[in-house]
């Protein structure tokens, strides 16, 4: 079985307990307007251009491959590519000497995820740390998903999932959960129109499937997080609200993250303009209010 892998991040310690490695895997059911990892939305690899290193007539071996002609030349600096004639055949990434043209997402076997992420289990045995799925969405794969925490529990590693919530069919992926020892779940908002306008889809599934989640495996740690970004979610009323439907949930933990926008270069290497209004931040003292808000340390 092969899934598709955008990246493996290291030592993380904010994805779980201890020193973790983070496996993000391709394709999500969202698309929030403040992704951090557009390139995840996709469930296909796909080409990622960065124009700060293409070396222009120099080289033009990526016009040459482009049988859809989505690159030219302008005649002078950097090639263009234009991402919306582009049917990623990969060609170009594949022969592009300066890696300006490069890919997200590459078809792995679950032994080869399983075998780089063992790499490290020296840091997990000394921190309790272990194997943390990401996307994207990780459901979006769910047999591969499923594999990857069979193979790693075989191995004894430590498993954990990050997730949007957003399973159609619940019981479809319940076990699933069987092989995850530590989940942590997003719920972004609990205003349906507002959540549905913000991400793509509403927020009914993601908090029905929190509810039977807790329900199918009652002791297991759940760590419900919410990504406080201005202009959607950032008061007093949103926060709480939330809140107030996850503590009525037996044995939760609850979090508010950090709106950020590292991300924002990447829309770009895809040919995507960033939807957020670029001038709004998080204030660190905004941000100490809401932590403060939720009793968050």
């Amino acid at each position: 079985m092969k899934g598709i892998v955008y990246n493996v991040q290291r030592f993380s310690v904010h994805d779980g307990p201890g020193i973790r490695t983070l496996v993000f895997l391709k394709g999500c059911p969202l698309h929030c307007r403040w992704c951090a990892n557009p390139e995840s939305q996709s469930a296909q690899p796909q080409i990622a251009y960065n124009d700060s290193k293409c070396i222009g007539a120099e080289c033009l071996l990526c016009q040459r491959v482009c049988a859809n002609r989505a690159i030219f030349y302008p005649g002078e600096g950097a090639v263009e590519v234009q991402h919306i004639r582009c049917n990623n055949c990969l060609k170009c990434s594949m022969i592009c000497p300066a890696k300006a043209i490069t890919t997200y997402g590459e078809y792995k076997t679950v032994k080869e995820v399983v075998d780089d992420v063992e790499k490290d289990m020296a840091f997990y045995q000394n921190s309790k740390g272990g194997m943390t799925l990401s996307g994207g969405e990780p459901f979006a794969q769910a047999e591969f998903t499923r594999e990857l925490l069979k193979e790693a529990k075989k191995r004894r590693i430590h498993t954990a999932v990050e997730t949007c919530g957003y399973y159609p069919d619940w019981e479809q992926v319940k076990d699933i959960f069987a092989y995850v020892d530590y989940v942590l779940y997003d719920v972004k908002s609990m205003n349906t129109l507002k959540h549905k306008a913000y991400t793509g889809v509403d927020n009914e599934i993601i908090l029905k499937n929190l509810q039977a989640l807790r329900k199918e495996y009652p002791t297991k740690p759940i760590r419900v997080r919410t990504p406080l970004v201005p202009g959607f979610n950032d008061t007093d009323e949103e926060v709480l609200a939330i809140a107030d439907f996850v503590h009525s949930l037996p044995q939760m933990e609850y979090e508010v993250l950090k709106y950020h926008r590292f991300g924002i270069n990447k829309y770009t290497y895809i040919g995507r303009e960033y939807p957020m209004d670029t001038t709004v931040d998080m204030p660190e003292e905004r941000f100490a209010h809401f932590k403060k808000l939720v009793g968050q340390e």
